[in-house]
């Protein structure tokens, strides 16, 4: 870590809100709501769970279109297959990270895995949405498989973090990203003090899972389902762990000056993409998921 003493101020602390998702699971969920709708380049998190499941129980998102940014979906506890109109289908293991471009329009789904349906388990995990640039909205879509087994894990004094995109702690994750994005889950030992190097350029949020914490320069209290904001400039992101330890996400970007026009699942830059978006779906041009053969 730095010797630099400086500390970046807070510019506020948002409390995530309870709600509902795709065919009913709920979620955690700090921005998009009305006291925050976006944060330079994100535009969503959403912490699933963790819920524990009883056979057949466990909810997921059925058939659903994209279009504009891009999904970075991470899972601590249970599994997701995935399937899309581009015939890609695929498992989201605990530990692993998925990174879809929606780009130019995607129908896809995300649910429970076979063996949590018929078994029950617990699920845990997350999904950041990501904007693209304005020349990238229509970028040909894409999957990025981030395995448990590539996603390095960085040992510090006084914690841990397993880096998922852009670089920290000297470490690059392998996300391969549009724009200057850095994203981390920290775990941070009980009753210790890391100061996080977050470039200067960089707007941040630091949002708290499990554990409690005090952060920024006026020690201000945070718990689990709390996101901590910075704005971009000098100064470490320093955060206090209580008792019980913290694990969170970072997250730390560039803002973007590009307009934002979003309604449900289409982020474009007007709105006469957005209604261009929703034509292309309901037209097909988007695709759709083919059912399997019996």
């Amino acid at each position: 870590m730095s010797q630099i003493r400086e500390l970046r101020p807070l510019a506020g602390v948002i409390s995530g809100v309870r709600t509902f998702e795709g065919e009913g699971f709920a979620v955690r969920r700090p921005f998009p709501t009305n006291r925050l709708d976006h944060l330079g380049p994100f535009l969503l998190l959403d912490e699933m769970g963790p819920s524990e499941n009883g056979p057949g129980e466990a909810k997921g998102a059925s058939d659903h279109p994209h279009r504009g940014f891009e999904t970075v979906t991470y899972m601590l506890d249970g599994e997701i297959t995935h399937k899309d109109s581009l015939g890609n289908q695929g498992l989201i293991a605990p530990g692993d990270v998925q990174w879809m471009t929606a780009g130019a329009g995607i129908v896809h789904s995300e649910l429970p895995s076979s063996p949590i349906l018929a078994h029950g388990g617990r699920m845990h995990g997350f999904q950041l949405w990501v904007n693209l640039p304005a020349a990238a909205k229509m970028h040909r879509p894409r999957y990025q498989d981030l395995t448990a087994s590539r996603l390095p894990s960085v040992a510090f004094d006084g914690g841990s973090a397993v880096v998922i995109g852009g670089r920290a702690f000297d470490t690059d994750g392998p996300g391969e990203i549009f724009l200057p994005v850095t994203y981390f889950h920290l775990r941070v030992d009980p009753e210790r003090t890391i100061d996080l190097e977050i470039e200067p350029s960089h707007l941040a949020f630091v949002y708290a899972f499990i554990g409690r914490a005090r952060v920024g320069v006026d020690a201000t209290a945070i718990e689990a389902g709390d996101m901590a904001v910075f704005p971009s400039g000098t100064g470490l992101l320093r955060v206090i762990s209580g008792a019980g330890g913290l694990e969170a996400l970072v997250g730390s970007a560039e803002p973007l000056a590009d307009p934002v026009a979003r309604y449900g699942p289409f982020v474009m830059n007007t709105r006469a993409e957005i209604l261009q978006a929703f034509d292309d779906f309901q037209t097909g041009k988007m695709g759709s998921i083919q059912p399997e053969r019996a």
